[in-house]
């Protein structure tokens, strides 16, 4: 058994329901005047006005900073920490997708420690503490709860990461209630997200451990058992429960054993042509999945037993390629893009994606089967 040291957010709250608690929960971290970090989007359907209701019952003073956009650039960011500041909040609340969340953590740090974006880009840069921070996800996808990592965008094309023990929140609340109103579209590519994450982790080749493929498998159960009827069926909650608790567990599998090729592959398709992060893992998965094959083949073969159960007969290779051929047809059935031409891109990108794919060592190194740049381009011209 190998060793490891596994770290998550302190406190998990998984009940339908819970915002309405929210009071309740501020107090009990000691938080009086949070800042609610969110999107527009959050703001036009009115999930902000349930929340802002349930600490206005508390009577529970807060600010609402509602301008991140997806990948949120540098100054979206700086902005929303200058509202912390101005305002004087003692905590900071990530309500909506993964760049909420990341935002969210990057500003409870920064409001306490002082520190400078440029100060704590990269690993465990970080030195100062932050402000007591919750997450409250309205997707079942990123699993940005229960990380410790913060993305944010450095250039045109370019994104940086910030990893850091500090980012991990004090409490996730998954209230599936506040995900009913997601679009089936969003709720299928958020969902395809978190099962890359169980998969990658459960693959990695740095830091996989017992705590990350328990978690890895639990995830990769709940959500193949519930994320057509939590697609197709938006009302159902249970089967919305079940996606955000599974992408939960995910999270907290690829938070301790990270992921690898295919988010590097995925990356660069959001950088260039602005494809939503769980779309581009999508488009990639299957085709990655069958070039880690002869190298990863034993743990994919256990994969497919979680999800397909009886159903997967055979050795491990034969498993392996059951595994490809249910997401693929569950692709197929959730109506996501499954092609990069159905995607606006031309055949002549695919050599400047595979050579910025190669700039992503930090994951590629935790994948089963070595990458080469001429790997990575026939990966794409396969999902081509």
């Amino acid at each position: 058994m190998n060793s490891f040291t596994f770290a998550t957010t302190k406190s998990i709250i998984n009940e339908s329901g819970a915002l309405q608690r929210i009071g309740e929960i501020c107090r009990n971290q000691h938080i009086s005047r949070p800042l609610i970090v969110t999107d527009p989007g959050i703001v036009s359907i009115g999930l902000l006005d349930k929340l802002e209701a349930a600490l206005k019952a508390a009577d529970m003073p807060y600010h609402s900073f509602t301008d991140i956009v997806a990948d949120p650039p540098e100054s979206i960011v700086l902005a929303a920490l200058e509202q912390a500041k101005t305002e004087q909040v003692d905590a900071v609340i990530g309500f909506g997708g993964g760049s909420s969340m990341d935002t969210a953590k990057l500003v409870a740090l920064m409001a306490k420690s002082g520190e400078t974006l440029e100060q704590i880009y990269g690993v465990e840069q970080a030195k100062g503490q932050r402000l007591p921070l919750i997450q409250i996800p309205t997707t079942a996808g990123t699993g940005s709860e229960v990380t410790a990592v913060a993305i944010v965008t450095t250039g045109e094309t370019t994104k940086t990461g910030v990893v850091a023990p500090q980012l991990l929140p004090d409490v996730a609340l998954l209230d599936a209630e506040l995900t009913l109103g997601l679009p089936p579209h969003i709720t299928a590519a958020t969902g395809i997200d978190a099962m890359v994450h169980a998969i990658e982790a459960y693959t990695s080749i740095h830091k996989k451990n017992t705590y990350s493929d328990m978690l890895a498998r639990e995830a990769l159960c709940l959500m193949s058992t519930h994320i057509e009827q939590a697609t197709h069926n938006g009302t159902n909650l249970e089967a919305r429960q079940a996606m955000l608790l599974g992408a939960c567990l995910a999270g907290q599998a690829f938070a301790n054993a990270p992921v690898a090729a295919v988010h590097a592959l995925a990356y660069p398709l959001g950088g260039h042509f602005h494809i939503p992060h769980g779309l581009s893992n999508s488009l990639v998965l299957p085709h990655v999945l069958r070039f880690n094959a002869e190298a990863a083949s034993e743990r994919y073969a256990e994969l497919a037993d979680v999800i397909l159960g009886a159903n997967a007969q055979g050795d491990a290779l034969q498993k392996t390629q059951l595994l490809i051929n249910y997401l693929e047809d569950l692709i197929t059935k959730l109506k996501i893009p499954a092609r990069l031409r159905d995607m606006d891109i031309e055949e002549k990108d695919l050599p400047m994606l595979a050579g910025d794919a190669m700039l992503q060592q930090r994951l590629l190194i935790n994948n089963p089967r070595e990458v080469s740049e001429s790997d990575a381009l026939a990966i794409y011209q396969a999902a081509y």
